[in-house]
């Protein structure tokens, strides 16, 4: 008995719960009317994006501690990772949808960007669940760990401490948001590694998914929720690239490379 295919039923029709543009009429936004409806014509950027995202309201004061943190998070600074490729690609002249594209695409990266905080809210989610079955926070890691997974959100190149964690703590204790179970679970997490003297203190990346799975967010949606975090640093870097000659941002002179590989050698036949 053959079965349709597929894709039949989607040939020649867009079905969407998600919305649709009308041109010259409105457009329709999770079932809303954009310019019209006050649900979505009053959010704010980061409210329309976590709106569209999950499908679902988060307040006002959960979306100032997002957009703070991404403030937070803009380093204007070249030699930071991301920052660095839209840098290189302001020095060759590139575009900057282009420049910034390609810096936001390597902010996926598994130890600094995206990847990493996807990995923490996922442990954070099931540790929480592991606790409220019954489990200490030294279980949970331990259990964690035997399962050869790492701790996502702790540990930090070039510094112990992260800077950003106590202005963003301050700002959540003055809008009561500093007390959800997920920050406090990772902030017990950083206490056990330090009482059995791990050399791993949490970074901002533990913190922000901390504060993403209090809100409600699932890893995917707080991955894509937290896509413009880094976006206000990288914007500098391009700018002052190009305000230098092509070629300026970190160019490297063949006498500063220290070559530590086969000696020269003589190719029979080879011209001198």
């Amino acid at each position: 008995m053959s079965h349709p295919h597929p894709l039949q039923a989607h040939v020649g029709v867009l079905r969407t719960r998600v919305g649709g543009a009308f041109p010259g009429s409105r457009a329709v936004f999770r079932g809303h009317d954009l310019h019209q409806d006050p649900t979505v014509r009053n959010l704010t950027w980061v409210e329309l994006c976590a709106f569209g995202i999950t499908g679902r309201r988060i307040t006002r004061d959960q979306a100032r501690v997002i957009e703070t943190m991404w403030v937070w998070t803009s380093y204007p600074d070249a030699r930071i990772w991301n920052n660095r490729v839209a840098a290189l690609a302001g020095t060759t002249r590139s575009t900057p949808n282009l420049a910034i594209s390609a810096a936001q695409a390597v902010s996926e990266a598994t130890i600094y960007g995206r990847r990493n905080e996807y990995r923490a809210l996922s442990f954070f989610r099931w540790a929480h669940q592991r606790m409220l079955a019954g489990a200490t926070v030294e279980q949970a890691i331990d259990e964690h760990l035997r399962a050869g997974k790492r701790l996502a959100g702790y540990g930090r190149p070039l510094a112990s401490d992260d800077e950003r964690i106590a202005p963003t703590m301050a700002l959540a204790r003055e809008l009561g948001l500093a007390d959800g179970p997920h920050v406090r679970l990772c902030f017990e997490v950083d206490r056990v590694l330090q009482a059995q003297g791990k050399p791993l203190r949490m970074n901002f990346g533990a913190l922000t998914s901390a504060f993403g799975a209090d809100f409600g967010f699932t890893p995917r949606e707080y991955g894509m929720m937290h896509f413009p975090a880094f976006v206000g640093g990288m914007q500098p870097c391009y700018l002052e690239a190009l305000d230098k000659p092509p070629g300026a941002v970190f160019p490297t002179p063949c006498d500063g490379v220290v070559y530590e590989g086969a000696a020269p050698r003589d190719w029979p036949g080879a011209a001198r």
